[in-house]
């Protein structure tokens, strides 16, 4: 076995110091953090992009300065990098050099004043209850995976889960005398979330198709099973909700996020507390949540322009 000064003879000083600090920071994130293996992988490539720019202008990592953060922004721009995945890209360095700082290897943050990219404000598309009821409608109840779709749509709905959340949820994690669903969200953090009447009559109506599939080893306790008895993909959820909306004569962009996006809308639409909701979708701050504010009023004001005496135009 190398001895210290012999591997450091084999890698570069800086190189091996670099690799040395990025190794403990995905362990940390994985250990303490509880990311997904999805969510180290979104680090770990955001993260190369700032190795390369030390690497092409000669840098420690650890010796990064604020004007050298405002060069890798600009350069995230000239190379036409999108705005959001600009956002995300620093978001990433931030929490990266706050680590360095918490674990002592800096002195001071350079990322403190580093300014954002402006981003455009986005309001999510929804979809009323009606036309989530048209979707459900049209879907073919003869076929087994028809039971099994309109489970899925349900669900969604009434519970307002990601999409990743839905093809993991597991018969272990509904609780139908309490009318409770038990997620793992985003970080391994877990949540509970009330589920509706109808969505548990939904579900019943799959299990007994369910019930008469043969289920791959290992798969016994998820929910939504497709035709070869193993758990759905989100790519392939995906595709069951574009099919389905189109089908539906929904000329949204419907995706499973829309759903979400829904069930959040129609609770604040019916009262329900900012925090409420935060809890409900596993938001881990509430300015995550606070868009569906712009989003009521939004429909607020559309309604008012629709449906207001002095905004009738006169036929």
């Amino acid at each position: 076995m190398k001895n210290i000064s012999e591997r450091e003879n084999f890698y570069p000083k800086r190189e091996f110091k670099t690799m040395d600090i990025l190794r403990d920071y995905y362990r940390y994130l994985k250990l303490e953090r509880n990311y997904t293996a999805n969510t180290l992988e979104a680090y770990r490539h955001d993260l190369e992009r700032l190795q390369q720019y030390c690497k092409e202008s000669k840098l420690e990592i650890t010796d990064i300065t604020l004007d050298d953060l405002h060069a890798f922004a600009t350069r995230l721009h000239d190379h036409r990098i999108g705005a959001r995945s600009q956002a995300r890209i620093l978001s990433g360095t931030r929490a990266f050099y706050r680590y360095l700082l918490l674990e002592g290897y800096i002195d001071n943050d350079p990322t403190e004043l580093l300014e954002w990219p402006t981003l455009p404000q986005h309001l999510p598309e929804v979809l009323t209850t009606s036309e989530v009821d048209r979707i459900e409608d049209s879907i073919d109840l003869s076929q087994p995976q028809g039971h099994r779709n309109r489970a899925i749509i349900e669900v969604l709905f009434s519970c307002g889960l990601r999409v990743s959340e839905l093809v993991n949820l597991r018969l272990s994690d509904i609780f139908e005398k309490e009318r409770f669903v038990r997620v793992m969200g985003k970080g391994r953090k877990e949540r509970l979330v009330p589920i509706s009447d109808r969505a548990v009559s939904e579900l019943h109506d799959w299990y007994h198709h369910r019930n008469l599939m043969k289920i791959k080893a290992g798969e016994e306790d998820y929910v939504f099973l497709n035709r070869r008895g193993a758990r759905l993909t989100r790519t392939m959820v995906l595709l069951i909700i574009k099919r389905q909306a189109e089908e539906a004569g929904i000329r949204k962009t419907v995706s499973p996020h829309t759903f979400r996006h829904s069930f959040a809308t129609e609770l604040l639409k019916g009262g329900a507390d900012l925090r409420v909701i935060q809890s409900m979708l596993g938001h881990e701050t509430i300015g995550t949540t606070e868009i569906y504010t712009h989003l009521d009023t939004t429909t607020l004001r559309e309604e008012v322009l629709l449906h207001h005496p002095r905004n009738r135009k006169h036929t």
